[in-house]
């Protein structure tokens, strides 16, 4: 009875109907508006000039909006304001967005020619701050209160309620776990399930109800009006005949397809491995842009430009380091480890020494540990700053690394974990970084468990390489540095 009341209960919300907003379709309009709001505040501000500079000003108003539109992205990467599960909370959104705003103009306006010059008057300072921060911060409250609404909410149904489905449900409610509502953040809304088996019927699923079985799913799709049916099933090639045929009697209706692989990348920017199947599409690039090779060039250079640079801070920081191994444990300065590579290729890597002399002769290969007593004081400031990995910036001249990519480990890890974990090796696809997408998005890796979440990760990275991952990794890599983040 009570299973009976939960699907009416379901049948009733999904019938309100409403502007319904995808995860990505969400994400945008937010920028879209932030920098609606931002170059307007601009704008506004460039009028307030006599109309023969404004006129001058308005010719140079496409570069001057470009600038700051860059610096907005960039600044507010920091603070991590497209977050959905955090943009549904209007307390965290007005603080980091408006946080954001004003940082990214008192940037923008002391960059010398690139920016309108100002005048001796004030006037137009504080109408440009004030307008682009009270506008921004209010636009802001307006979709935390407004935009999570049922109404704009993505509704729903998910053909699996085995694994694969379970799984989905735990990843919505993991990244909208801040807002209350597991729903709220990431904008769906899981109208139910659809499954064969008998025993699940009745039931629910992470308190998602299954409304029904395969046979059920046409007349629940016309009766519900859903905006999306997610397809959970790992192995989707066993799927029963009738089911299938079901599934695309769906689509002929007008209702948009999506896997559960599909929108578990996007909500959490990891590679499903364990419900992959055979599937090679959910877990490699099975074809890449035409100018991927040729980006790969423009990295290998920026990655030469990087290295003269790093190197040179590593000479300068080297005597430093000295002192402070002499005073707290003397020995080395530097630590080199065998580490796998690209194409599964072992390589020495280079970095500073932050553990005592010798720390594994007795444990032989093991995880570091959170506050790991092998770890120096010196050590400990080097591994929180990421300034014990500046050496590496000699492999990487070398061609061993690359800025950013997998984290290479090493062969006794390698070979355990790849037996343990499936798909493991694929990670050696592509050069192994300083820094990286699993570095910047997940804690430090102490466990079998964490390699596992790590390995999602770095999957992700290497089906989606390009430049706007890797410019994510680049802002996140400097949040992590100045937040003194690293362990």
């Amino acid at each position: 009875m009570e299973a009976t009341h939960r699907n009416v209960d379901s049948l009733e919300k999904a019938r309100r109907g409403g502007l319904s907003l995808r995860f990505t379709e969400r994400q945008f309009l937010l920028a879209v508006v932030d920098l609606t709001i931002l170059n307007g505040a601009l704008l506004l501000m460039l009028s307030l000039w006599p109309e023969s500079v404004f006129s001058r000003l308005l010719d140079r108003f496409p570069w001057y909006m470009i600038l700051l539109s860059g610096l907005w992205l960039i600044i507010s990467g920091f603070f991590n304001v497209y977050d959905l599960a955090k943009a549904a909370s209007a307390v965290h959104s007005i603080w980091a967005a408006g946080t954001s705003v004003l940082i990214t103009l008192t940037i923008y306006i002391f960059i010398p020619y690139l920016t309108p010059v100002l005048p001796n008057r004030r006037t137009q300072i504080v109408v440009f701050f004030l307008t682009a921060l009270l506008g921004v911060t209010l636009w802001r409250f307006i979709y935390a209160t407004v935009f999570t609404q049922p109404s704009f909410r993505h509704r729903a149904l998910v053909v699996g309620a085995g694994w694969s489905g379970r799984t989905l449900v735990e990843a919505i409610q993991e990244t909208a776990s801040k807002t209350g509502n597991p729903y709220l953040g990431t904008g769906y809304e899981l109208l139910g399930f659809v499954d064969d088996d008998p025993a699940k019927q009745g039931t629910d699923v992470g308190g998602v109800p299954v409304l029904g079985s395969g046979p059920d799913l046409i007349r629940l799709a016309r009766e519900m009006n859903p905006d999306e049916i997610i397809i959970a099933i790992t192995h989707s090639q066993r799927i029963n005949p009738e089911l299938f045929r079901s599934i695309l009697a769906c689509y002929e209706m007008g209702i948009p397809l999506t896997t559960m692989a599909m929108l578990y990348e996007r909500m959490t920017g990891r590679v499903p491995v364990q419900h992959a199947g055979q599937d090679l599409s959910v877990l490699l690039p099975i074809s890449r842009p035409s100018g991927f090779r040729f980006y790969l060039a423009l990295r290998r250079i920026f990655d030469l430009l990087l290295a003269v640079p790093g190197l040179l801070l590593t000479l300068m920081l080297t005597p430093f380091v000295w002192l402070g191994n002499v005073l707290s444990d003397p020995g080395a300065v530097f630590y080199r480890q065998t580490r796998v590579g690209e194409n599964c290729n072992t390589f020495e890597i280079i970095k500073f020494r932050s553990m005592v002399t010798n720390a594994e002769a007795e444990t032989g290969a093991v995880w570091a540990q959170e506050d790991d007593p092998r770890i120096t004081p010196v050590g400990r400031f080097l591994r929180r700053t990421r300034l014990d990995e500046l050496p590496q910036f000699w492999n990487v001249l070398k061609g061993e690394m690359t800025l950013i990519g997998p984290r290479p480990e090493r062969p006794e890890m390698v070979e355990r974990l790849s037996e343990d974990i499936p798909f493991y090796g694929l990670r050696h696809a592509v050069k192994p970084g300083i820094t990286g997408w699993a570095q910047v998005r997940y804690r430090y890796g102490a466990s079998d468990e964490d390699a596992f979440v790590k390995l999602q990760y770095d999957l992700y990275y290497i089906k989606h390489l390009g430049p706007f991952v890797d410019f994510s990794v680049l802002i996140k890599t400097v949040q992590v540095i100045l937040g003194m983040k690293g362990r």
